[in-house]
C-alpha cells in the first residue's frame, strides 16, 4: 500500500508528442468539411461570419504546423502527478533568484496554458526581462482537469472547489508551503475557490475577472430590470456590460453549463464546430474590436484551439461549467486573505473598486490597466506581467 501510495503521488516529466496521424486526419477533416449557408447579415450578430472562419480554417489545413508549438512546450519543464485518481499535468519552472515567491497560475475556457507562454520567462527571470530580481516567481501552470493533457474526469466532482484543494495538494507535492494563486475566468473561479476553503499554504490571490457584482444588482440584472438610478458611473458601465452578455452573448456559457455532453458530440467530432466555437470567443472577448487577428497572429488562435481537438477535450472542457453551475462575475466573500485585482478594459465588465472592495475585504492591490482584454496574458504579456509583479509585492 505504501508504496501504491509513492507511485502515485511520483512527479513525472511529460512532453507532448502528438501522433502523426491525428494531423493528418485533422487536415481530412478540414478538406471535407461541410459549410452552412452564409450569415443574412452583414455584421457578427448572427456568429462567426462565414467568409472568416473559412479563412482560418484554409490557413489551419495548408500552412498552419503544430510541430512548431509542440516544440515550445517541450522546451519548457513540463510534469504530470496524479492527484485523487486524476492525471494532472503542469509546467513548472523555478526561478534562478533567491527568494522567488511561488506562484500556481491558472488559464480558463477556451484557453489553456498556451495563454501563458510569452509571460513565463518574465515572471520566472525578471532581470532578463527590465525587471527586479525580487519582482521573481516559482511558477506552476497546471492543466485544468478535463483540458488540455491533463485527465479526464470519468466521474462527477470536479468542480472549481475540488480543483482548488487539488492545486493546494499539488503546490505542496512540489514542496511549496508558502505561494499565491493567480488567474483569469475558471482560473478566478479557482483562485476564489482556494481562498475561500483557505487552502494550507496560501498567502494570497491575484484575479483579472474579479466576482464582484453585488447580490442586489444581480437579482435585477437576473430579472431584467433597469439599472438602480443612483450606480456611479463606472457601477452603471458595469451593469450595462453585463446586462447586454447576459442578453446577447451567454448563450454558449447556458449550453455548457446545462448540456456539455450535448455541445461536446460537435466540438469533439467536428474542427469546423470547435473552431468556431472557440474562435468566437476570442473575437468577442479579446480587447480587439472584435477582429482578434490585432492582437494575437492566427498561430496563436490555432495553437490553442489544435491543443483542444488533438487532446480530444471539447467535451471534457466543458463540464467544469455544469460542476459549477454559478454565476462567476456575482460577489464572492473573501474575509480575510489577501486579494489583488486587475481589471482590463476588454474584460467582459469592468468590475468597480467600489464593487470590490465590498466583497474582497482585505484588497492589497486594485488597478484599471489600459489596454487588454479577458486573455490578458495572452493579449498584452509585458502589462499583465506588470500588473502580477505589482499585485504581489506587498505580500513578499
Amino acid at each position: 500500500m505504501a508504496r501504491a501510495t509513492v507511485e502515485s503521488e511520483a512527479v513525472r516529466p511529460f512532453r507532448v508528442d502528438i501522433p502523426e496521424e491525428a494531423v493528418v486526419d485533422l487536415r481530412r477533416r478540414l478538406a471535407t468539411a461541410r459549410w452552412p449557408m452564409r450569415e443574412t447579415v452583414a455584421n457578427r450578430s448572427q456568429g462567426v461570419q462565414l467568409a472568416k472562419l473559412q479563412d482560418l480554417l484554409r490557413y489551419w489545413m495548408t500552412d498552419y504546423d503544430w510541430r512548431k508549438v509542440e516544440a515550445k512546450l517541450n522546451a519548457l519543464p513540463m510534469f504530470t502527478t496524479e492527484i485523487e485518481g486524476i492525471a494532472i499535468h503542469f509546467i513548472h519552472v523555478r526561478s534562478r533568484h533567491e527568494n522567488a515567491m511561488p506562484m500556481i497560475m491558472t488559464h480558463g475556457w477556451p484557453g489553456s496554458i498556451l495563454e501563458f507562454m510569452k509571460v513565463i520567462g518574465p515572471l520566472t527571470d525578471p532581470t532578463a526581462h527590465g525587471g527586479a530580481a525580487g519582482d521573481a516567481f516559482h511558477l506552476v501552470v497546471p492543466s485544468i482537469p478535463g483540458f488540455g493533457f491533463s485527465g479526464k474526469p470519468t466521474e462527477t466532482g470536479w468542480g472549481s472547489d475540488h480543483i482548488g484543494r487539488a492545486w493546494g495538494v499539488l503546490m505542496g507535492r512540489l514542496g511549496y508551503d508558502r505561494y499565491v494563486s493567480q488567474g483569469g475566468d475558471c482560473g478566478s473561479v479557482i483562485s476564489h475557490r482556494m481562498a475561500l476553503q483557505k487552502v494550507p499554504g496560501l498567502i494570497g490571490i491575484h484575479v483579472n475577472m474579479p466576482g464582484t457584482v453585488p447580490k442586489e444588482i444581480a437579482a435585477i440584472l437576473t430579472a431584467g430590470g433597469p439599472a438602480p438610478s443612483d450606480l456611479t458611473e463606472k457601477e452603471s458601465a458595469a451593469f450595462d456590460a453585463l446586462d447586454t452578455f447576459y442578453e446577447d452573448s451567454s448563450g454558449y456559457a447556458a449550453m455548457m453549463v446545462t448540456r456539455p455532453q450535448t455541445i461536446g458530440y460537435s466540438l469533439v467530432d467536428s474542427p469546423v464546430g470547435l473552431a468556431a466555437w472557440i474562435y468566437e470567443k476570442l473575437a468577442q472577448w479579446t480587447y480587439s474590436g472584435g477582429e482578434p487577428e490585432r492582437v494575437l497572429s492566427k498561430d496563436e488562435m490555432l495553437d490553442d484551439i489544435s491543443l483542444y481537438w488533438l487532446t480530444e477535450s471539447g467535451a471534457s472542457a466543458a463540464q467544469i461549467y455544469w460542476e459549477d453551475h454559478s454565476n462567476n462575475f456575482n460577489a464572492v466573500d473573501i474575509a480575510d486573505l489577501p486579494v489583488a485585482v486587475t481589471v482590463f478594459p476588454g474584460e467582459i465588465y469592468c468590475a468597480p473598486r467600489s464593487w470590490a472592495e465590498r466583497c474582497y475585504h482585505n484588497l492589497i492591490y486594485f488597478h484599471e490597466a489600459d489596454n487588454g482584454g479577458h486573455f490578458a496574458a495572452w493579449e498584452q504579456p509585458r502589462l499583465f506581467t506588470e500588473e502580477v509583479r505589482a499585485a504581489f509585492r506587498s505580500l513578499r
